[in-house]
């Protein structure tokens, strides 16, 4: 595989089904949960959420005997920026790698009534900065193009209107300016800028970022922000896997709480219980509450 296949995988854009989705579990949410699972207001209104909706049922994941993720049964609905928190070790990155098909899991994501596994042009997913090839020689501007690929196809010019998005895009993280620079050139907060406008040139629905604010800058962090609430206000689904549970957890809507399996899910106030928190961090944890 050639360094450019590498970070293209590594990008997301070449998203394949793995062979165990044959285990996948079809069946809708309608058991309620026992008095000592957590209770979570999504799953009681499951039969009815949106078809926009993202709809987990039954998600499991193991590592030969390490069981990875335990039976996740949720909603990630559109229009509310979501937050993925929990303690090291909980399944956080797995979840997301595997409702995406990136790897081998038991259960099924849903989207629009249809495995989301066979809509994959609709998700924009950035992995961690750490899966990230960053000496590979590409420039910002063909970064946030490889955005494009899957709307124009392999080996393809890209169109003008695919060159307008992608400056659009650039601009709005406001790294336009660096549009000629080396990936590898940059900070740490304009590579994850750069990422961001990638995504945006995605054109998607549901956005999937794993732990975007690691190493970036007061700057980066409120331009991230300030677009994942644009793109909520827009109906996409923006789900974030955040460990921060500093000031800046206040920015979303809603959050799923992990640790190998469910703790809660639900409005941000609701999970940031202490009963919650305690059970899924074990001890105290400081954490920000507004």
């Amino acid at each position: 595989m050639s360094s450019f296949d590498k970070l293209t995988n590594q990008l997301g854009d070449r998203f394949e089904p793995k062979s165990n989705q044959s285990h996948q579990s079809n069946q809708a949410i309608t058991t309620a949960p026992s008095p000592d699972q957590p209770v979570d207001q999504d799953i009681s209104n499951a039969q009815n959420a949106q078809n926009a909706s993202i709809v987990i049922s039954h998600l499991s994941v193991r590592y030969r005997s390490v069981e990875a993720l335990r039976d996740l049964n949720l909603v990630i609905e559109p229009g509310q920026l979501t937050g993925m928190i929990g303690p090291n070790g909980a399944g956080k990155s797995t979840m997301l790698k595997a409702m995406l098909g990136l790897i081998p899991a038991w259960g099924i994501a849903r989207y629009r009534d249809r495995p989301l596994v066979e809509q994959l042009e609709q998700v924009a997913y950035v992995p961690q900065r750490s899966q990230i090839d960053w000496t590979y020689p590409t420039t910002v501007w063909d970064v946030v193009m490889m955005g494009r690929v899957r709307k124009t196809g392999w080996f393809k010019r890209f169109s003008n209107v695919s060159r307008r998005v992608a400056k659009e895009a650039l601009d709005r993280v406001q790294m336009l300016d660096f549009a000629d620079r080396r990936i590898g050139q940059l900070s740490g907060g304009q590579q994850q800028r750069v990422f961001l406008a990638r995504s945006l040139a995605q054109e998607a629905e549901i956005f999937c970022f794993d732990e975007p604010f690691v190493g970036v800058d007061q700057k980066t962090e409120d331009i991230i922000f300030q677009i994942f609430h644009e793109l909520a206000a827009a109906g996409k689904i923006v789900l974030v896997v955040n460990h921060d549970l500093g000031e800046s957890i206040t920015n979303f809507d809603r959050l799923i709480l992990l640790n190998r399996e469910l703790v809660a899910s639900g409005d941000r106030d609701l999970v940031l219980q202490p009963e919650h928190m305690q059970r899924a961090y074990g001890g105290k944890v400081a954490f920000f509450a507004a």
